[in-house]
């Protein structure tokens, strides 16, 4: 099968998606397939249709790929494509509206509100730190809205940090996420599949750095990831349900990473959901996989089956 690799891209995960990239072509020319490697640029429409490819296997992360948009094209030009549709892809990578979904599906996340850049660089701040507190509360997580990586995020404890932390965010997007610091044990899931998806086993992740930001995330050694999670039996079985329950909502296809905290034991919230999860030697998504029975091999062709199942 000719499979159109697309990779690189102009967002701020560009050279996590060239590592992404690498590894999955190795394993689609292992398993047998024509690799097309596309470097996404202003041309790539033109790449695409000139290759003539039977599939379309995304490897961005971040804007311009995991947001709908190369989706959208993909959709146009005819060629099926690995992961989610358009819409569940702009959904997912807009964190308050995938606050919103979540909300009105009645899964559980923690509290939160928004900030725009004109309403930090017009209002009174003393006015806007009372809003905050009572939202939120403190210490609270502030989040670029449309970024993947942990790029932009920080936890603020005081009123100084959140300022900066407001301050940093803001220069990834111009509307940011604040939400109420829940401390417990930070989970991932893994969801694998189309119209009946299961969840994989639930990975406990522990950072070096306090909490899972951009270094602890790609720096060999800099985290673990504890294959099953050492929670509660219940927590555990939680966690796969509602990571489901999340994949179906969002109209997710294919794969998605759903990321949230155990809390006073048995509790499970929602963070946010990631539709291309890294597939680096770090990536949690492959090693549930492989925690799984699925090698990663095994892992690539499954992919390419539901991209291409109607």
């Amino acid at each position: 099968m000719k499979v159109a690799l697309l990779m690189g891209g102009r967002s701020s995960e560009r050279e996590i998606s060239l590592k992404t990239g690498r590894q999955i072509a190795a394993a689609l020319i292992k398993n047998g397939h024509e690799v097309i490697k596309l470097d996404v640029d202003e041309n790539i429409a033109e790449k695409i249709i000139d290759a003539k490819v039977d599939v379309a296997f995304i490897a961005l992360h971040g804007r311009y790929g995991e947001d709908g948009t190369i989706q959208g094209l993909l959709e146009i030009v005819g060629v099926p494509y690995i992961g989610s549709g358009v819409l569940a892809s702009s959904l997912a990578m807009n964190k308050i509206m995938t606050k919103k979904v979540l909300e009105y599906e009645g899964i559980p996340t923690p509290q939160w509100t928004v900030l725009s850049k004109g309403q930090f660089q017009k209002r009174v701040w003393s006015d806007l730190w009372r809003e905050i507190q009572d939202k939120t509360e403190v210490p609270v997580a502030v989040k670029p809205n449309r970024e993947g990586s942990t790029i932009g995020l920080s936890i603020a404890k005081d009123e100084d940090e959140l300022k900066k932390s407001i301050s940093l965010a803001l220069q990834y997007d111009d509307e940011i996420l604040l939400e109420k610091y829940i401390k417990g044990e930070e989970i991932t899931i893994g969801v694998l599949g189309n119209d009946d998806p299961r969840a994989l086993p639930v990975i406990q992740i522990v950072s070096k750095t306090g909490f899972y930001d951009y270094e602890a995330k790609y720096t060999v050694g800099m985290s673990e990831h504890i294959i099953p999670a050492r929670i509660s039996p219940k927590a555990y079985e939680r966690a796969q349900a509602l990571a489901v329950k999340v994949h179906k909502a969002l109209g997710c296809r294919g794969l998605c990473r759903v990321d949230g905290m155990v809390y006073d034991e048995d509790e499970v919230t929602i963070f946010e959901v990631n539709t291309i999860p890294g597939m680096t030697e770090t990536s949690l998504f492959p090693d549930a996989a492989r925690y799984a029975g699925i090698d990663f091999s095994d892992l690539m062709e499954q992919l390419i089956e539901l991209a291409l199942e109607k």
